[in-house]
């Protein structure tokens, strides 16, 4: 018989605390050996100094926690201005690198007020295209998140996203909770097609009446049938918790010690159902 899956459990640490000792205290307590770097001490990964950037990887290595991705900025911009996105990208390749991880979160870009997303698609595609580029030479690997209101923020986008940058550089962050917020019911309406690209899993869930965020399994974002679909193709990564039950903003979420406790119990209940170990 088969050993069950193990699937590393992780978490964007700045939901917990500011105070990057708080957040490996909190994850660790919740069993989690990785973190998900999206700002420590209340800095951006992207302008964090190469001060800031050492302690942190001292304090990592003082308390055995390792990184599962750096939560990068990247991308959440207008696609107008996505110039200045490549020199933000190079900074945080090295941070990425100090820090020991290959992955990188990265965004669609934004478009004006009354613009469609057909008019932004072939600048969208350009840019990326030169950000996979130096993600590729620095032996790294973006991953595109699904954020409401972006070019990739629905199924059928992320899709064409996927199919024309075609990189192994460039791969996928399902977020089950943005595709609610769009209006999709994400298992059924884009799973079966996507899961191909999809090299990481985000927690959270939301409701598709209200867009407001809950604890998975607790809204529509069917995380119950899209853990079950990857522990049958044996699929062993990430499970980063990005719960977003205190404060949900377009630069990010808080949740807090205690919220983000609930939000683990949430997923490991429904991990726990479908014979997934978390580690």
């Amino acid at each position: 018989m088969a050993d069950p899956p193990t699937w590393h459990l992780s978490g964007f640490g700045d939901e917990i605390d500011p105070d990057p000792r708080v957040q490996i205290a909190v994850l660790q307590a919740l069993g989690a050996r990785h973190v998900e770097v999206r700002s420590a001490w209340g800095t951006n990964v992207v302008d964090l100094t190469d001060a800031q950037v050492s302690d942190l990887r001292t304090l990592l290595a003082d308390t055995g926690q390792r990184v599962s991705a750096v939560a990068s900025p990247i991308g959440k911009v207008d696609v107008a201005d996505a110039r200045a996105e490549l020199d933000r990208l190079r900074r945080v390749a090295e941070v990425a690198h100090a820090l020991d991880t290959r992955y990188v979160r990265i965004f669609s870009f934004y478009r004006p007020a009354g613009v469609t997303a057909a008019a932004v698609r072939d600048g969208v595609v350009d840019a990326l295209r030169e950000l996979t580029a130096i993600a590729a030479d620095a032996d790294l690997v973006l991953l595109h998140e699904n954020e409401k209101g972006i070019y990739g923020d629905t199924p059928a986008r992320v899709l064409d996203l996927a199919r024309t940058l075609a990189s192994p550089a460039f791969r996928l962050a399902w977020d089950p909770a943005n595709y609610v917020q769009v209006g999709v019911r994400p298992h059924s309406a884009g799973w079966a097609e996507l899961a191909p690209y999809v090299d990481y899993l985000q927690v959270k869930d939301a409701d598709l009446t209200t867009g407001e965020v809950r604890p998975a399994g607790e809204g529509d974002g069917e995380v119950a049938e899209t853990v079950a679909a990857l522990a049958a193709s044996g699929y062993a990564g990430f499970a980063s918790l990005e719960p977003h039950l205190a404060v949900a903003g377009r630069m990010g979420g808080y949740s807090g010690p205690a919220a983000f406790g609930t939000a683990a119990r949430a997923f490991a209940r429904i991990t726990d159902r479908a014979g997934v170990s978390l580690a």
